[in-house]
C-alpha cells in the first residue's frame, strides 16, 4: 500500500516537470524536496521564508539539507508581524501568512520558469483546523503528499528508507501558534517562546511547545517525557530560566504535547 502510494507521487511529481517546493525543513517538506530534485534535478528548486515566526535553528538545518543535497535553495524575507490582520491572532491568521509565503514562491517560480509551486501537506492534515490548506487551494499551490495519500507516518517510514536525517524529526510549527487566538503577537514574545524551547531541548526535551498565555508559559512534552519533568533540580532550572525571559508564571501541561491544542478552545 505505501509503496502504491510512493509510486502515485514520483509519477505526479514526474508529470509536472518543474516545481518550486515550500521548504522548511521539516519531515514533510524535506521528504518532498528530495523526491522532487531525484525526479526533476534542476527543475525543482526549494522555496524557504525566513521571519521572525521561524526559529533561526529550522532555517539553518533546512539551508543544510539543501546545500547537502545540491537543490537550489532560495530565501525569501516574509514577515508576517507586517501583513495586517496577522498581528493580532484571528483564527484564521495562518490563512494570512500562507498566502504572503506563496504569494513570494509564486514569484520566485515564474522568475525561474517553473511551473507549479507545492507544500508538504499531508493526509493528515485533513483532521485539523488549517486556514493555511485555504490559501493553498486559492493561490493554486498543489500538496502531492496529501493527492497520494501519504500518511505522517507513512512519510517518517519513507524518510528513514531515504536515509533522510528527518525521518524522526519532531513535528514543529511557526512561532505563532503557540499563542492562543486573539492574543496579540509580538517579535518580543516569538523571542521570548523561542529562547524557552532552545533551553528545553538543551536539557533533553525533543517533542515540545511553549505556549505563550501572556504572564504564563505552559509546555506541553511529549507524553513519552512527561515523568522527565518531575525531577525536582530540572523542574527548577526550567522554572527559573524561563521566568527569567519575561513569564511569571511556568506550568506543566499534565496532557502532554499534542497537535493544535490552541484549537481546543474554539468551535471550528
Amino acid at each position: 500500500m505505501i509503496e502504491d502510494k510512493f509510486q502515485l507521487l514520483k509519477e505526479m511529481i514526474r508529470d509536472l516537470g518543474s516545481l518550486a517546493v515550500a521548504f522548511s525543513g521539516g519531515v514533510d517538506s524535506t521528504f518532498l524536496v528530495k523526491v522532487s530534485h531525484d525526479l526533476l534535478g534542476d527543475k525543482c528548486i526549494a522555496v524557504t521564508a525566513r521571519s521572525s515566526t521561524y526559529p533561526l535553528r529550522e532555517f539553518n538545518e533546512a539551508s543544510e539539507f539543501a546545500r547537502q543535497e545540491g537543490v537550489t535553495h532560495i530565501i525569501v524575507d516574509s514577515e508576517e508581524l507586517d501583513i495586517e490582520g496577522f498581528a493580532q491572532n484571528p483564527t484564521n491568521r495562518c490563512y494570512f501568512c500562507k498566502h504572503e509565503l506563496f504569494s513570494k514562491i509564486w514569484d520566485v517560480a515564474k522568475e525561474r520558469n517553473i511551473s507549479f509551486v507545492a507544500d508538504g501537506s499531508n493526509i493528515d492534515d485533513l483532521g485539523d483546523f488549517r486556514p493555511g490548506m485555504d490559501a493553498a487551494r486559492d493561490m493554486k499551490v498543489l500538496s502531492p503528499l496529501k493527492e497520494s495519500g501519504l500518511t505522517k507516518e507513512e512519510i517518517r517510514k519513507l524518510s528513514k528508507d531515504l536515509n533522510l536525517p528527518t525521518w524522526d524529526k519532531p513535528a514543529f510549527a511557526c512561532l505563532s501558534s503557540r499563542f492562543p487566538y486573539g492574543n496579540m503577537i509580538t517579535r518580543e514574545k516569538l523571542h521570548m517562546v523561542e529562547k524557552a524551547e532552545e533551553y528545553l531541548r538543551e536539557v533533553g526535551f525533543r517533542q515540545i511547545r511553549v505556549r505563550h498565555h501572556e504572564n504564563i508559559a505552559r509546555i506541553e512534552v511529549g507524553t513519552s517525557e512527561l515523568s522527565l519533568m518531575f525531577e525536582t533540580e530540572k523542574m527548577k532550572k526550567i522554572a527559573l530560566y524561563i521566568k527569567g525571559l519575561g513569564f511569571a508564571y511556568v506550568a506543566l501541561d499534565m496532557l502532554g504535547y499534542r497537535t493544535g491544542s490552541m484549537n481546543e478552545v474554539i468551535n471550528i
